[in-house]
């Protein structure tokens, strides 16, 4: 899927912690993020996010890969693309030297 994007990418605070968390953990469902945000991710709002991030190209998404014979409903597995992870580095690094510049 091709970024729906005009102008540079932006992460929202909710946006970074989960590429942060997708960074360290690889591939992960929408309650396992909310569960490792300490607070950060909510419920009610973490699956409008990853759609969202879905449609910039950060994140892509694909049904969980279970047996057949396991009776379980698939949950869907989200997982940061080359993208998603250098507009993460981008994004840490400048907000390190705004900080860095504001401080002096």
């Amino acid at each position: 899927m091709k970024p729906q994007m005009q102008g540079p990418p932006r992460l929202s605070s909710k946006e970074k912690v989960i590429l942060e968390l997708l960074a360290v953990n690889t591939s992960m469902y929408g309650l396992q993020l909310v569960s490792l945000s300490k607070g950060k991710l909510k419920r009610g709002t973490v699956y409008v996010t990853l759609g969202r991030m879905e449609k910039k190209g950060l994140i892509l998404s694909e049904p969980e890969k279970l047996s057949d014979d396991s009776g379980l409903v698939p949950r869907r597995m989200y997982r940061p693309t080359p993208f998603g992870l250098r507009v993460l580095e981008i994004w840490t690094r400048l907000t390190q030297e705004i900080a860095w510049e504001v401080g002096q």
